[in-house]
């Protein structure tokens, strides 16, 4: 009896490390689990209590695959800097971040001085692994940021406004002095987009492959990249800006203007579809949340508010100046003024931004654009003497999806992934303000009352059809013509009999609203007032 309890308990204790992965899933288990199980013992009816059981060993069975797929897919974990005491995280500078670090971190952490060809305008790619960056004076550059290798560098020997990566690293376009232009990856030129004009900012929707544009005039220009074909075309009425920016959610863009007001728009429509004032003054920079409803504006006023665009109210307003704006992955805002680079983070989870990181470049730059490197807690600043490089931990997400975005992809991954992305193209009609709404059931709308005339054509309809019904032949004493044109008076009033129950009703009705007016009559001081019927 022993040596059988002894076999059954050497069954179920598992080695060290199964028992450890085990226990990990249970806890794994508990946070998505619904709430502790219900009692089916206190529960007589065994119908119900045997679908209830059903019912919790699904959501047994769902939790625990959640917890190994948050095991086995989603290894690494994500963390913000913390601190003891009356230590502040924001007083943490870079070079005691890159003591602590490990080499291929402290690699993301550079400065690259180039005064003569400044200021600087950078972009990433969608897996994080590229930047193209693009100076004023003409100095286009491509670079490898995992090996941190120069793919390609050329000067185009006029002013380059912005960059931006399409679909992949193999093409991206600059806005220079006259026309935007688009070069693939050996620095050739493939397109002059004239009728876009000389072009302020670009933006790139990659789930659409649109290529949008705002000119010096106040024109906004959509462009399919793979037909060539330009989508939308229209003028903002809103005056010159250079503030432009993609929501990542919905694919609207946002357009920030002197008036203070940002307006965003979708190609199919030359009128847009939000317009809201968000500053007393001009809009010096936008930028929008991963999940598309948080944005964040910041004004001449010296203030930079953040937006709930779900109810388009204002969640915080924070004091500051901003020339650039910019979110991360996990949610952290960087905005840059000046020389200096402040971060902000909501590390309670309430929606309730503070203080996480600062850093100082050195005096007399002048930051013309921050944007968070993808998948990696890196910062990039571009600015008049060139561009940086800074750590910002807990800004990148820790877990890609290679389906999505894979930072170590092979040339037969990357043409896979293009030829997928393609045939999963989305039409420009469906870029709305609410997404989720396409695929619904589109509500019923209620009838509409019929005019008199119209009832009156549907009655005649009715009786010329009723007339024109052709009566069975019967046998002898049953054909009477009494008999038949008694029949047909009947099939005549049946006919009749639907348009008079509406008339009745309306009639009905319209005695019942009579009696109510009849009801609240004003007293005589104020019938003078009151509006008169006037007489037919």
């Amino acid at each position: 009896m022993e040596k059988e309890l002894g076999n059954v308990v050497a069954e179920r204790i598992l080695p060290p490390t199964e028992q450890e992965i085990s226990n990990e899933i249970d806890v794994k288990v508990k946070k998505y689990m619904r709430g502790e199980g219900a009692n089916l013992e206190v529960l007589k009816d065994k119908k119900l209590k045997g679908q209830l059981s059903v019912i919790e060993d699904l959501y047994g069975k769902s939790a625990k695959a959640a917890a190994k797929v948050e095991k086995w897919l989603m290894p690494s974990e994500g963390g913000y800097l913390e601190t003891e005491g009356l230590e502040k995280t924001w007083r943490i500078k870079q070079e005691t971040i890159s003591h602590e670090v490990d080499i291929l971190s402290r690699r993301n952490q550079h400065d690259i001085i180039l005064p003569a060809l400044g200021p600087y305008s950078i972009d990433y790619t969608s897996n994080g692994r590229y930047m193209a960056i693009a100076g004023r004076k003409g100095h286009l550059a491509l670079v490898d940021m995992k090996d941190l290798n120069l793919i390609k560098e050329f000067q185009v020997k006029e002013t380059v406004r912005d960059v931006v990566f399409l679909h992949n690293e193999l093409f991206f376009a600059a806005a220079q002095k006259k026309y935007p232009y688009i070069y693939n990856r050996e620095g050739t030129e493939l397109h002059c987009l004239k009728e876009h004009g000389s072009v302020l900012r670009l933006q790139f929707l990659k789930n659409h492959f649109l290529l949008v544009s705002i000119n010096k005039f106040g024109q906004l220009h959509y462009q399919d990249v793979t037909t060539g074909s330009m989508v939308g075309s229209f003028r903002t009425g809103l005056g010159r800006t250079d503030v432009m920016q993609v929501n990542p959610f919905n694919g609207v863009i946002a357009t920030g203007h002197s008036g203070g007001s940002v307006a965003m728009w979708k190609p199919t429509s030359s009128a847009p579809l939000v317009k809201m004032l968000c500053h007393p003054g001009p809009v010096s920079a936008l930028a929008f949340h991963p999940n598309g409803h948080l944005m964040a504006t910041s004004g001449a006023e010296r203030k930079i508010k953040l937006w709930d665009l779900r109810k388009f109210e204002v969640l915080q307003t924070l004091p500051g100046h901003a020339k650039t704006l910019d979110f991360s992955q996990k949610g952290l805002l960087a905005y840059g003024t000046g020389s200096f680079v402040q971060v902000l983070g909501d590390l309670s989870g309430a929606q309730s931004y503070t203080r996480y990181m600062a850093h100082s470049m050195a005096k007399g730059y002048q930051i013309g654009k921050v944007l968070f490197r993808p998948y990696e807690d890196v910062l990039g600043i571009g600015h008049s003497m060139g561009w940086s490089s800074i750590l910002i931990p807990g800004s990148g997400e820790p877990n890609f999806d290679t389906w999505v975005a894979n930072p170590f992809e092979t040339s037969k991954q990357r043409r896979e992934k293009e030829v997928r992305s393609l045939l999963d193209k989305l039409p420009p009609e469906t870029i709305s303000l609410n997404p989720s709404k396409i695929g619904t059931l589109v509500a019923v709308k209620k009838k509409e009352k019929k005019t008199k005339k119209e009832r009156d054509a549907e009655e005649e309809a009715a009786v010329d059809a009723a007339k024109g019904i052709t009566m069975k032949k019967k046998t002898k004493g049953r054909n009477k013509p009494t008999k038949r044109e008694k029949k047909k008076h009947e099939i005549i009033e049946k006919a009749k009999r639907p348009f008079l129950h509406e008339q009745i009703k309306e009639e009905e009705l319209s005695r019942k609203r009579s009696r109510l007016s009849e009801e609240v009559e004003l007293p005589k001081s104020l019938q003078r007032f009151a509006h008169k019927k006037t007489v037919t």
